[in-house]
């Protein structure tokens, strides 16, 4: 028997366990105080849901079940919510703002980062197109970085419009798909010769091959806007620069670039895009953007902005920057002594939140400190009856949280 876990999944131990709860819980916190109500979708769904709305590609998981029908398991939670907010809550007043904390599955090459199980936490605002609610988005997404105790955390704005505008130019559809994925793969050698061999206008190849270095301040927009002539790439670059006016407001401007460079493998965004970093990392720990369209796929025609946040990803930024705290020892291990006292006095503690054990080995006193402090126990209490008698383990005495 093969014991080992398949490729691209991983246990969390008790340790790293309880830390991504603890973080996940200050994420609910954080999405709550901003309105956003939690939802729960199915992990998986019928294969023709995903193939109404484009998200069938090869690192979909697909299977049978017993009455034949294929299911998919999901591979992001965008298209299961505008599905839920299709049907479900078709009547609820909108916009709706709705979170989410889930494992989604993607097969996909695995290395540092990159994972075929992995968790997400995200928001979607759906019911309003406003660049208020595109700021909304953004702004939220940084405070959750910020209240996380991440460091150097910034994030950059881009717009679909901007590069559909430049390749409206291109007479083939098939061209412009080709300009898209060397842009999606960030590949300038790729995109030096497209370029080279298109009959574009000789201000679009310009542009073209400038468009990857199109990053900074907002004062690049004005900049973006007079490359070029094109009334929806020009459209894109106003549609930033109010949202970039709203997140001024909120107070995050040093925290917010403009990167029209920005490209997503996903079909569905129509609008702005963004993507969250740190420096020190080689890939976004967030992601996400407007997509108009997604909920005509489904009927409801509603406009939507959301984004997604790595768990996975976080916890590896945060232990890399040394935000990861050791767990002071707390909790009492019980020695029952007198089996009716010492649950009594058991669950008494518990009835106050104390993390309590009760000790069924009938350790040793020496044999339970040492137990303790690997437990990470901040007390031994032996409960006979009618007396208890408390031991601190070695290393606990007179320290804070013990």
């Amino acid at each position: 028997m093969d014991l080992r876990t398949p490729r691209g999944v991983k246990d969390f131990l008790p340790a790293d366990a309880e830390w991504k709860l603890e973080l996940e819980q200050k994420i609910r916190t954080v999405f709550n105080k901003w309105g956003y109500q939690e939802v729960i979708s199915p992990t998986f769904e019928f294969h023709d849901v995903l193939v109404q709305n484009g998200a069938e590609t090869q690192q979909t998981y697909r299977f049978f079940d017993h009455n034949g029908e294929l299911l998919v398991l999901r591979p992001d939670l965008t298209t299961p919510i505008a599905r839920m907010v299709a049907t479900r809550l078709k009547d609820e007043p909108k916009p709706l703002r709705l979170s989410y904390l889930a494992n989604v599955f993607r097969y996909d090459d695995v290395q540092v980062g990159f994972q075929r199980e992995f968790y997400q936490a995200g928001v979607e605002l759906i019911g309003s197109s406003s660049p208020a609610a595109d700021a909304e988005a953004a702004a939220l997404a940084v405070t959750v970085f910020n209240e996380l105790g991440v460091n150097n955390f910034n994030l950059d704005l881009g717009h679909t419009g901007y590069i559909h505008g430049i390749l409206e130019e291109c007479e083939l559809e098939s061209l412009r798909k080709r300009f898209w994925q060397l842009l999606l793969k960030k590949d300038l050698v790729g995109l030096k010769a497209l370029t080279a061999e298109s009959d574009l206008s000789e201000q679009t190849k310009k542009l073209l091959l400038k468009l990857p270095h199109f990053r900074g301040r907002e004062s690049l927009l004005e900049q973006a806007y007079y490359s070029t002539e094109n009334p929806r790439a020009r459209s894109a670059v106003a549609n930033l620069k109010e949202i970039y006016s709203y997140l001024d407001a909120y107070g995050l401007r040093d925290q917010i670039y403009i990167d029209l460079s920005i490209v997503k493998s996903l079909d569905y965004y129509t609008g702005m895009v963004l993507e969250g970093y740190v420096p020190s990392l080689g890939f976004t720990i967030c992601s996400g953007g407007r997509y108009d369209q997604l909920g005509n796929r489904f009927g409801s025609g509603l406009p939507a902005v959301g984004f997604a946040l790595g768990l996975e990803r976080l916890m590896l930024v945060l232990e890399n920057q040394g935000q990861r705290c050791d767990t002071a020892p707390n909790g009492i291990l019980v020695l029952p002594r007198s089996w009716p006292d010492a649950l009594r006095f058991a669950a008494a503690e518990r009835s106050r939140k104390t993390r309590v054990e009760v000790d069924v080995q009938c350790l040793s006193e020496t044999d339970a400190i040492e137990y303790a402090q690997q437990k990470g126990y901040s007390r031994v209490v032996i409960v006979e009856a009618g007396a208890v008698h408390t031991i601190m383990p070695a290393g606990c005495e007179g320290a804070g949280g013990c």
